[in-house]
């Protein structure tokens, strides 16, 4: 008989799931409203949309921004808070909790990471300012990949499903990692030590046992300004606000992290991503001949994607459990996990959000929503058609 803690952490995660796929379409959706809003007479209408300047005054604090950057330096913080606060529940209290639980997909999400990179560097080594793309498709989207993984229906045990979501979660660290460290720009010191004093400010919000979600909430504004202005990436006060927020409740007090966790997800699925997937899919494929569909960029960005996640996160993923390391998911066969790994290609939302840090360049628009596009799409049918005639017993011979 399974415990009242195990059933209640299934639901959650059947919840999670049921919302993250319901969103993976709607994103979907989004994207290809872009594609054919930029290749059909509404592109103009469209790059206004993109362009229509929105600012803020406060005092001496001055913030103008087209449209297209507030989503991308403004929603996004928001959508990289849930993420943080994704990711400190599991690491506190769900699969990530213990050694044991994170090992499997803790080593294929690194396979997942490093191969794929190899493979955009093989194809663009050569070039350094196309080397600059070498993350592009080291990361998963969490949304799309479970929204396909859910697709499959009940031949997928629920622990590929958790397994795929745990690799998601940790592919997003390593994400923010390499956001923090490679794709900064100048660094401007007042405002970093600005920042610095307003994540020691949450920090000191935690350690008094504030409660509360709204001190955090605007400390965490104030510390988005300052990353914003001190060249660090700040959709990193994001992750930072949310790691601050206590995860533990307090008498009948439900825990501030949850609340928060639960108030925003669904903004940032039905709302945040779908909008970022509008603002950044459309490229407009006019005069784009077969030069840019087989140039360097897009083949290393859909072949590390496709391939590379595929190899890196599967090959990771057996070593580990060859080696004692990792344990084998309850119930999948050696075809689901390789299918679930598939899946880890749909590189959406990051990849496309890690490629716009990467490039300033208007030539590597087309080559870069173009090979992600393309590599996501490829990872979802293949990870779906796997998934769905592949034999669910387990096989670990």
């Amino acid at each position: 008989m399974s415990s009242p803690y195990h059933s209640r952490l299934l639901t959650e995660i059947r919840e999670f799931l049921h919302l993250e796929s319901s969103s993976g379409i709607l994103l979907l959706a989004a994207a290809l409203l872009a594609m054919l809003a930029a290749n059909t007479g509404a592109l103009p209408y469209y790059q206004a949309f993109l362009a229509l300047p929105v600012e803020i005054h406060v005092g001496s604090l001055h913030l103008a921004k087209p449209l297209l950057l507030w989503i991308n330096d403004g929603l996004m913080a928001v959508f990289f808070l849930v993420v943080g606060l994704e990711i400190k529940r599991e690491l506190l209290e769900g699969e990530l909790s213990t050694p044991a639980q994170a090992a499997l997909p803790a080593i294929a999400a690194l396979g997942g990471m490093v191969v794929p990179a190899a493979i955009f560097l093989a194809f663009n080594g050569h070039d350094p300012v196309a080397a600059r793309g070498w993350a592009v498709p080291a990361a998963t989207d969490i949304a799309f990949a479970i929204g396909v993984l859910t697709l499959a229906g009940d031949r997928v045990p629920s622990s590929l499903k958790i397994f795929l979501l745990a690799l998601a979660i940790i592919d997003d660290v390593g994400a923010i990692v390499i956001i923090a460290i490679f794709y900064s720009g100048d660094l401007s010191w007042p405002a970093l030590l600005a920042g610095g004093i307003a994540a020691l400010l949450l920090l000191a919000l935690n350690r008094f046992g504030v409660r509360r979600v709204a001190p955090y909430v605007l400390v965490g504004i104030c510390l988005w300004v300052c990353v914003l202005k001190s060249g660090v990436h700040a959709t990193l006060a994001g992750v930072i606000t949310a790691f601050a927020v206590p995860m533990a409740a307090a008498g009948d007090r439900p825990s501030p992290a949850r609340s928060l966790e639960t108030s925003l997800h669904p903004w940032v699925a039905f709302l945040v991503m779908p909008l970022f997937g509008f603002a950044n899919a459309g490229v407009s494929l006019v005069g784009a001949g077969l030069g840019v569909l087989t140039g360097s960029v897009t083949l290393g960005i859909a072949a590390g994607l496709f391939v590379g996640k595929q190899i890196g996160a599967f090959g990771a993923a057996l070593l580990a459990i060859r080696l004692g390391i990792g344990r084998w998911p309850e119930g999948a066969s050696r075809l689901g996990l390789y299918g679930a790994c598939t899946l880890a290609g749909i590189g959406f939302t990051m990849s496309l959000f890690i490629g716009m840090l990467a490039w300033d360049e208007a030539d590597q628009a087309a080559p870069l929503r173009l090979g992600v596009l393309l590599g996501s799409l490829l990872s979802g049918i293949v990870g779906y058609l796997i998934l769905k005639i592949g034999n669910p017993a387990r096989d670990e011979s």
